[in-house]
């Protein structure tokens, strides 16, 4: 009964058992590092896609903001010209009445041509 601990669990690769530990945990903390190495980088990466994304989208707010003022100048602008192109057709329309008559009158009195020296 005075055995060792490992001849009495009869097992007696306990060197190679410590060594595996070790290896796994070398491996481990190399995984560790390795894993928060990538995720400072994403974080990193993260903040930087954020900033862009926001610039972009301020761009993009001021851009349709000019847009509504240009679509706002152009109504009121295609108010304008609509009033102009109804005063243009009334004018027109007085014209063409002021022409008939014009040319009613001439027809009346083509045959004073008749006695008027030319």
């Amino acid at each position: 009964m005075g055995a060792s601990a490992p001849e009495r669990l009869g097992y007696d690769r306990l060197p190679m058992v410590l060594a595996a530990f070790l290896f796994g945990l070398v491996v481990s903390a190399g995984a560790t590092t390795v894993a928060a190495v990538r995720g400072v980088g994403l974080w990193r990466q993260t903040k930087s896609t954020a900033r862009t994304f926001t610039s972009e989208l301020a761009s993009f707010e001021e851009k349709s903001a000019r847009t509504e003022q240009y679509l706002a100048e152009w109504e009121g602008s295609s108010k304008e010209l609509e009033a102009a192109l109804a005063r243009l057709r009334a004018s027109r329309a007085r014209l063409q009445v002021l022409q008939d008559a014009l040319e009613r009158a001439q027809t009346r009195l083509r045959w004073l041509r008749v006695f008027v020296p030319r």
